[in-house]
């Protein structure tokens, strides 16, 4: 392992590169860059291990994927230059299979994420990799007898806020609001939400079996839905009340109801269905509550699209914290992950979510149906977090 003052040395030579990439580049020139509690430390992708896997071509089509997507709006810190990365996009275009990973090892420079040793707390080399999946549900366009539970539409006077953006007298963690009147007051939760607190305002787009598939729906965030004729329909993220996510494993294991170990979306679903007077308690603990809209399925090999506008390709596209990030970094990440055994995986951020927080923290969308479930429900892994930033538009090869 490399010694304190080597990576020092390394991260000193770096930083006129580093001036033109992050934020925070009226920095002194003595002190290393940081994203939130994290320091960038330079490294040579040329001798990353690994690096950049057997298929580089399927991150480079992730890549231009989200690079077509139109701009969404993100905070004013996050790490990544729009300008830069733009002409990466555009160099990325004209570039042929057998060039994919000669891409980025030339268009971007590496920095591994590293949480400093801080008081009693050790140095953080590796983060932490969770993953997430499209489950396909059977649904219903109408209530009827095996299809109670409606799937709500966005609702009128719901306000979302941008990244960092908040309004005055409202909690900052707020990421939503209810309009009322000239003002905004926080949105009903889960619980308020379930019993009628929207009135005339909840607007079903269709119906699932029962809450537990829609409680599945609302925490993976967009869904394939089988209707009766045989058809399928997505439904897709439109927005969520604002409030904090609340993971219902951990209150199952908290409570003492399933071990942490082996604990699998089935297992915890099925444990839900079987004590209904635990499940919606539970469930209810969670303020959170997410709204849908139908879209067709325009490519079944695609995922939902994600925050950054682009159809999420399975194993390949990351979902990160959007306060820190800018949507369209590649990340190389260290150690074995689902699928075919390697050393790493070049992925691409293409969206978050409200439980990933922290540099170090991503969740790697696996695909859509059951066995992506399996996968998804399987990992959590201490991974190392390799971000590439865009060199320099003028100085990029």
């Amino acid at each position: 392992m490399t010694g304190p003052a080597s990576r020092a040395r390394a991260t000193l030579a770096a930083l006129s590169l580093l001036c033109t990439a992050l934020p925070g580049s009226a920095a002194s020139a003595a002190e290393p860059f940081r994203v939130g509690a994290a320091v960038l430390e330079p490294v040579d992708l040329r001798l990353l291990a690994g690096f950049p896997g057997p298929d580089p071509v399927a991150a480079l089509d992730a890549f231009r994927r989200t690079c077509a997507a139109p701009p969404v709006a993100m905070a004013a810190a996050v790490t990544g230059s729009a300008e830069d990365l733009a002409a990466a996009c555009t160099r990325a275009a004209a570039i042929p299979p057998d060039g994919a990973g000669a891409f980025f090892t030339e268009r971007f420079s590496a920095y591994r994420v590293v949480v400093p040793a801080s008081g009693d707390a050790p140095e953080k080399r590796k983060g932490f990799l969770t993953g997430y999946f499209e489950p396909e549900l059977d649904g219903a366009m109408e209530p009827g007898p095996g299809f109670t539970a409606p799937v709500l539409a966005r609702p009128d006077d719901l306000v979302s806020f941008a990244p960092g953006e908040t309004r005055p007298g409202l909690d900052p963690g707020l990421r939503a609001a209810r309009q009322s009147g000239a003002g905004f007051e926080p949105y009903p939760d889960r619980a308020a939400i379930e019993d009628g607190a929207l009135g005339a305002r909840a607007t079903p787009l269709l119906y699932l079996r029962d809450f537990v598939d829609l409680f599945v729906l609302q925490v993976q965030g967009s869904g394939r839905v089988r209707l009766p004729d045989g058809s399928a329909i997505r439904v897709l993220y439109d927005g969520r009340n604002g409030r904090p996510y609340t993971s219902i494993g951990k209150l199952i294991v908290q409570e003492g109801h399933l071990p942490l170990e082996g604990l699998t979306l089935a297992r915890w679903t099925g444990w839900l269905r079987a004590h209904p007077d635990h499940a919606r308690r539970l469930m209810r603990a969670n303020a959170a509550y997410i709204f849908f809209k139908l879209s067709p399925i325009a490519d079944p090999a695609l995922g939902p699209p994600g925050a950054a506008g682009a159809a999420l390709s399975p194993g390949r596209s990351l979902a990160v914290d959007a306060n820190l990030w800018r949507y369209g970094l590649p990340f190389w990440l260290e150690g074995p992950l689902p699928g075919p055994p390697d050393t790493g995986r070049l992925v691409v951020a293409a969206d978050t979510g409200s439980a990933i927080v922290g540099p170090a923290r991503g969740d790697l969308y696996l695909g859509t149906g059951a066995e992506a479930g399996i996968l998804a429900g399987n990992l959590r892994d201490a991974v190392g977090f390799v971000v590439l930033l865009p060199k320099p538009a003028g100085h990029a090869p």
